[in-house]
């Protein structure tokens, strides 16, 4: 008798959960058995061990950013309007991913690192052909990485300036206005 395939993903989720809120060392297989609510036999039917767990949270990750390019290059407002108002996080599927892949890099994994250089190198070459050159590429890519950061931190004790609404508008603007051919 087969699982249901959202036994998978309960299990999947609960690993991604425990990475982003205590970190690698904190995810072990019982604890994500007991966060998923399966037994530690279910666990293991899906996913043998933790690095069969680590794998597929890469995977998550690089079928999330790979739809993302998608939506991105098809974007009516633009590649680079779609990436900078993206770059502010929504905790969806692919902010998660990206976190829980991160927590996996700072935990030495060279896999999650690797996967999350392919990422910036997915974004890069799919903005590339909008920008004018390296150096404008460079200024999307930090504009991004600071919109991220600053969103990251304003849910903590350090408040970091994120714009919204118009004054998000007139970032993009900005931004687009320097780095378009």
């Amino acid at each position: 008798m087969s699982r249901p395939p959202l036994a998978r993903e309960k299990v999947l989720d609960a690993f991604e959960q425990i990475l982003i809120e205590e970190g690698e060392r904190a995810a072990t297989m019982d604890a994500t058995a007991k966060a998923a609510g399966v037994s530690k036999g279910g666990l293991l039917y899906h996913f043998g061990t933790k690095e069969s767990l680590e794998s597929a949270i890469i995977d998550r990750l690089r079928t999330l950013v790979a739809e993302d390019v998608a939506v991105m290059a098809a974007a009516p407002e633009g590649p680079i309007a779609y990436f900078l108002r993206t770059s502010v996080m929504a905790n969806d599927p692919i902010d998660r991913a990206i976190l829980a892949t991160s927590r996996l890099a700072q935990g030495g994994d060279p896999v999650a690192s690797d996967a999350l250089r392919d990422v910036r190198e997915q974004w890069a070459a799919a903005l590339r052909p909008h920008t004018k050159d390296e150096v404008a590429l460079d200024l999307v890519m930090l504009v991004s990485d600071g919109l991220y950061f600053n969103n990251a931190l304003s849910g903590g004790s350090i408040p970091g300036p994120v714009p919204r609404g118009p004054a998000l508008d007139a970032l993009i603007a900005l931004v687009e206005g320097a780095s378009r051919s």
